[in-house]
């Protein structure tokens, strides 16, 4: 029955695509037609589907395939809940899912102000969500019938509900890395709102570009979910890496893993879009550069999951082996050719005559802040793929690893740290270099003091204090002009200073919550700087009452201790940690046993304080002995939570009503 309600579900939500598309493509051509009932279909098919995908696991439901191969009864909450999009079909529907919400938000913002800019937009999305609801119809259904069952999952399946179904008597399970730590049930979500949010300004770029409808207005509308899906992105990103960092066992926090890179790559081309769409809106350039950005940001999220789900590459990530690989490559192919083909019919209409004045101005700023993160970018995707590429023409594997990403992309990293840095104080059209140093000469010393302070008392890795100094110089800069703008309407007004940054928030939270954001970037750089370069780690064996001396700790291993749980068992090691003779805690670094797997998942223990994290993993362990990896990260926390201020800095944006006015920023003074 559920089998039926879900391919149900799946259908109704294809045939609303369907007529989102056709419905949209008929308004934007002047057609009195009314959009509220295909995306109420759409929007109700994609909610069923995922309620009755989440129905069938939480009811043991292993007639279902997906559930068979997928959950078990043993799968504890929240991982249960998490099942229905740990695998490729269930992240297809919620895939689906986010895109009917966004469509839904955007029907609604239509329906304040109809035209056929935003109809097209919603054709545009209803094309898109046709592919993936189909996809879910055919090559990724979820909701096959089992017709064939094994001990623990489904050897043969028909996507006919009605057929005789034969379910095992319980399921496979998630794998056991998907069921290891709580951050697996709220990371692809986020990620997943930060993806597909950027199909919005896709399609409104694309509307613009088929109405021959250039300029801002493009732009302006579809700005806040531009913000809100960036928003989202840098929290799914930062908290896979948290995932990474508190899961894998190897004491670090990003590798260059091809998935990482391919949520990583969106992310840069959106912040440049981002970035380049306030220069045309203040000043009418850049204008074809947009529309290139745009349909970039959105052919690398079908690039980024055809890496994670396609099975092409070897990845943490890479759980599935699917024929949806070549749909997606083709989707991707059909994005690409079509968008590039119509933004090449349209050259002469995007093409603008506004120029840049200087390259010392805002202007000249914003550009090189889109060529760094341009040419970053690319030097991702040629590392992420190349392998790929190599091995599919000539047969030959190879491995592009860290040392190749960071080589290139540190420079990149220094560069981008000072554009944003002195990219906010210069003046639009010509900054004169006497008002650009007035604005700048203070965050310099205090960059510059601080830079000093940190060699002098923590490292002198010359790595470590060039970042303190760009970083600081970065949130000086911020902080400064903040404390200038509020301080001068205090005087003035006769007001407190704290109700002054306030209405400074409020007066314009776009360009404010994009200084937070580049504090929290300038914040990640500095917990990079020392964990990457001052961080320390060993491999020791010891036998209960040994104590061993790392890092100004004195880690003591007790006893080991066993414990079983319905889903799994865990063998770890109890240690107790104290310095200078205080006792600070005990850490209890594990390893876990799933039924589904032979292989031990680990589960690191991490203390963290202010001065960083100490990080314990088991690599193996007897009755006897046990053999432990420890990490010192200096500053490790850094990250976390500069990665939550700069997501933080989308959100305060997305509260100003930018789509509905001229992008302003406050004077300087």
């Amino acid at each position: 029955m559920l089998s039926f309600l879900g391919l149900l579900a799946v259908l109704t939500g294809l045939a609303g695509a369907i007529a989102v598309t056709v419905q949209g493509a008929r308004s934007a051509a002047g057609k009195s037609v009314s959009l509220r009932r295909p995306v109420a279909i759409l929007t109700g098919g994609a909610v069923a589907a995922m309620l009755v995908l989440e129905t069938a696991i939480l009811a043991n439901d292993f007639t279902v395939r997906y559930v068979a191969d997928h959950h078990s009864r043993n799968t504890p909450f929240p991982f249960n809940i998490a099942t229905g999009w740990a695998a490729l079909e269930g992240s297809i529907v919620l895939w689906g899912l986010v895109l009917a919400g966004y469509t839904w938000a955007t029907h609604r913002r239509y329906e304040r102000a109809p035209d056929g800019l935003g109809a097209a937009a919603l054709a545009v999305m209803g094309l898109v969500a046709v592919f993936f609801f189909g996809v879910m119809a055919t090559i990724a259904n979820p909701f096959e019938t089992c017709i064939e069952a094994a001990a623990r999952s489904c050897l043969d399946s028909s996507p006919i509900p009605f057929v005789s179904a034969s379910a095992p008597a319980d399921g496979f399970g998630p794998n056991p890395l998907l069921q290891n730590h709580i951050l697996m049930a709220i990371h692809p979500p986020m990620l997943y709102l930060g993806y597909i949010g950027l199909t919005v300004p896709f399609a409104y770029g694309i509307a613009a570009l088929a109405l021959g409808r250039p300029g801002t207005a493009w732009l302006v509308e579809s700005k806040r979910s531009t913000t809100v899906a960036w928003s989202f992105l840098t929290l799914g990103i930062v908290l896979g890496s948290w995932w990474a960092y508190e899961v894998l066992s190897w004491g670090g926090w990003w590798a260059w893993d091809p998935v990482e890179n391919a949520s990583f790559m969106p992310w840069l081309i959106a912040t440049a879009f981002l970035h380049s769409s306030l220069v045309q809106i203040r000043r009418g350039m850049l204008q074809s550069w947009n529309f290139v950005l745009v349909i970039s940001a959105f052919a690398l999220t079908i690039l980024g999951t055809f890496l994670t789900r396609s099975g092409t590459i070897e990845s943490v990530h890479s759980f599935t082996q699917s024929a949806i690989g070549p749909a997606l490559l083709g989707f991707l192919a059909l994005i690409l050719v079509g968008s590039f083909s119509l933004f090449a019919l349209r050259a002469t209409a995007v093409a603008q005559p506004s120029r840049l004045d200087s390259l010392s101005s805002r202007e000249g700023a914003f550009l090189l802040n889109n060529l760094l993160l341009t040419v970053y970018a690319i030097v991702v995707l040629v590392g992420t793929i190349y392998p790929i590429v190599l091995e599919a023409y000539s047969g030959d594997r190879v491995t592009v690893g860290a040392p190749f990403f960071d080589r290139l992309t540190a420079p990149l990293s220094f560069g981008l740290l000072l554009a944003m840095g002195v990219g906010p104080v210069m003046p639009w059209r010509l900054a004169r270099a006497e008002v650009v140093w007035r604005r700048i000469h203070g965050p310099l010393q205090t960059g510059l003091a601080a830079a000093a302070i940190t060699a002098v008392a923590l490292t002198r890795v010359g790595w470590v204090v060039a970042v303190v100094a760009t970083s600081v110089f970065l949130i000086s800069v911020a902080v400064r002009h903040a404390w200038v703008q509020a301080s001068h309407a205090s005087r003035v007004k006769k007001t407190s200073l704290v109700a002054e940054f306030r209405r400074l928030f409020q007066r314009d939270p776009g360009y404010w919550g994009g200084q937070v954001s580049h504090i929290g970037v300038a914040v990640i750089a500095i917990g990079i700087a020392f964990a990457t370069n001052l961080s320390t780690n060993t491999q020791v064996s010891v036998v209960p009452g040994d104590v061993v001396q790392f890092d100004g700790y004195e880690l003591t291993y007790t006893a080991p201790f066993l414990q079983r749980y319905p889903n799994r068992e865990v063998q770890g090691a109890r240690i107790l940690v104290a310095k200078d003779g205080k006792q600070l805690d005990v850490l209890e670094p594990s390893l876990n046993i799933f039924a589904n797997s032979s292989t031990a998942i680990g589960s690191p223990a991490v203390r963290t304080s202010l001065g960083g994290d100490l990080y314990l993993s088991v690599r193996a362990i007897d009755p006897e002995s046990v053999t432990l990896r420890l990490d010192a990260s200096p500053m490790q926390w850094l990250l976390w939570f500069g990665g939550m201020v700069t997501a933080a800095g989308g959100f305060v944006s997305y509260r100003g009503r930018l789509a509905a006015r001229r992008d302003r920023e406050p004077s300087l003074v």
